[in-house]
């Protein structure tokens, strides 16, 4: 009955059946492994963030940008002045689900060295000095800061960019590379997502911003999605091949029985009729 599936056609449909499922196979392990791999860098985020809060010069130096890796999420503080005239604004940025930009406003220590803080979210509506300048301006004088270490943000394969030269007041990203470039003084590779501020904000804006989220991704519903793949084309497959056979002996049948019948007509046509 599957003689057919014997043929050389046929064997390279067998083999193309094999290739997606082992494909399938291969891609829903592959993102079990990032998932895991997600959930591992998590668990060390979340152990981070949970250590006592650290003063963030003694975590990095500005030419330290390869040690953030080993350092975000940590609580940090800081304490220095607001550098207000070098503050920016990130577009694109929303709150609650409404449009609007995050302040980020760079802190100068005692030593020189400054960090910068995102102070938080404002509406679109006064994303523009001067009133930016006058609802959402921090403290003047000594200010002391605390909150999470974030990794500068950098351009992906989408996305604006903005220009390398030029002093810019409004970026596409938190990029804290772009902005040191525009200011006088050395600034620490990574910022801070403000938490707590003394002396505090007056006002209602700038709004603080959350810390990273620590998700998981999609890669559990792409797993899903590929082990599905490959079991509709493991029970498939076989299902076709039956298919294809009882038609081809369904065929056979029918052709068998035209053949007989005819042979039947030819004998009866030669019977000799009695006058």
């Amino acid at each position: 009955m599957y003689r057919f599936a014997l043929r050389p056609r046929w064997i390279l449909s067998h083999l193309f059946a094999l290739f997606i499922v082992a494909g399938c196979i291969t891609a829903g392990l592959w993102q079990l492994d990032r998932l895991q791999t997600r959930r591992d860098n998590n668990a060390r985020l979340t152990e981070r963030a949970e250590q006592p809060v650290a003063e963030v010069t003694e975590l990095l130096g500005p030419n330290d940008e390869a040690l953030v890796a080993d350092v975000e999420l940590r609580t940090v503080e800081a304490i220095g002045t607001y550098r207000v005239e070098d503050q920016v604004t990130v577009a694109n940025r929303t709150y609650e689900g409404s449009a609007g930009y995050w302040v980020l406003t760079p802190l100068v220590t005692d030593d020189g060295v400054g960090v910068v803080v995102n102070r938080g979210w404002v509406p679109m509506a006064i994303g523009e000095p001067p009133e930016l300048n006058e609802l959402a301006d921090p403290p003047e004088g000594r200010v002391h800061v605390v909150g999470s270490l974030t990794a500068s943000q950098h351009r992906g394969r989408f996305g604006g960019a903005d220009p390398d030269e030029g002093r810019l007041e409004r970026l596409a990203r938190a990029d804290i590379g772009r902005i040191a470039a525009q200011v006088e003084y050395p600034l620490l590779p990574a910022y801070i997502t403000l938490s707590a501020q003394a002396p505090p904000q007056e006002g209602t804006v700038p709004m603080p911003v959350e810390p990273v989220e620590l998700g998981e991704g999609p890669h559990l519903g792409y797993t899903f999605q590929w082990f599905t793949f490959a079991t509709i084309a493991a029970l498939g497959y076989p299902l076709i091949l039956r298919k294809v056979a009882r038609e081809r002996a369904a065929e056979a049948d029918g052709g068998s029985a035209a053949v007989e019948g005819g042979r039947r007509r030819r004998r009866s046509s030669k019977v000799p009729i009695d006058d």
